[in-house]
């Protein structure tokens, strides 16, 4: 029996793969048997998830996505090597701290990163010369846009948005004929967690890892739900919001 979640000869552009939840995406997708085109801006990490992948044919294009003006360039020279079959962005910022905290500079530049990149890169995405027919978008919101945290309002702020653009995306697309999903992770252990963790007390890092009943997940754990949603045999879901949280939005 054929694997129904086989990716072989589909060509998978995956933002923020230089860690985390992107890079693990990049290395199940190879595996699937995809050709991956990897994007972030540490040069050094692209180069550690490309040698880290299944098959050949990978290739890495660093590139800064708050460049909102070259980002048409950017996917034409991707394309130089094939269109696109899917589009996984990852790429994202995390900002805890009380709103009273927050610049105005901080809170465009998570929202440039977070929101308005996936915004240009969609409508660049659809462009009839960037993706083949029966393509695929996810993005990476978080459990935080549909729950509430202290010190997270910029980061929950940015992440709601990406739901209702994933909304609206997979009404306007089914013309192009491109699905639109996201997924909603929980907290996972990653490098953007570890990060998070260094300016928490050891009391709130307990209570993040008791408020998910199954426990932390895994980077993994979300880059399999992304590699359904990018397979064919999601080929009927379209505007869903998949929650990967181990219970945390459900208590």
């Amino acid at each position: 029996m054929k694997n129904p979640l086989s990716m072989k000869g589909k060509c998978i552009l995956i933002t923020g793969a230089s860690s985390g939840i992107g890079r693990s995406c990049a290395q199940i997708l190879s595996q699937l048997g995809a050709i991956v085109r990897i994007s972030g801006r540490n040069q050094n990490r692209l180069k550690e998830c490309l040698a880290s992948l299944t098959g050949i044919g990978h290739l890495a294009f660093p590139y800064s996505l708050e460049n909102f003006e070259g980002i048409d360039l950017w996917l034409d020279s991707i394309v130089n090597e094939g269109k696109l079959d899917g589009l996984v962005h990852c790429a994202g910022k995390l900002l805890v701290r009380p709103i009273k905290a927050i610049s105005i500079a901080d809170y465009k530049s998570l929202m440039n990163v977070n929101i308005d990149s996936a915004f240009i890169l969609a409508k660049s995405f659809r462009r009839r010369n960037i993706h083949n027919p029966n393509a695929s978008i996810v993005f990476v919101s978080s459990v935080a846009g549909i729950t509430g945290q202290a010190c997270h309002s910029a980061y929950s702020t940015s992440k709601a948005a990406l739901l209702g653009l994933s909304k609206s995306l997979a009404a306007e697309f089914i013309s192009d004929k491109i699905r639109v999903n996201c997924v909603l992770p929980g907290y996972v252990r990653s490098e953007m967690y570890d990060e998070m963790s260094r300016t928490l007390t050891s009391d709130q890092i307990e209570s993040i890892e008791h408020s998910h009943p199954l426990g932390l997940g895994k980077v993994e754990d979300v880059a399999f739900a992304i590699s359904y949603l990018l397979s064919d045999i999601a080929r009927w879901v379209t505007g869903s919001n998949l929650i990967i949280d181990g219970g945390y939005s459900a208590v």
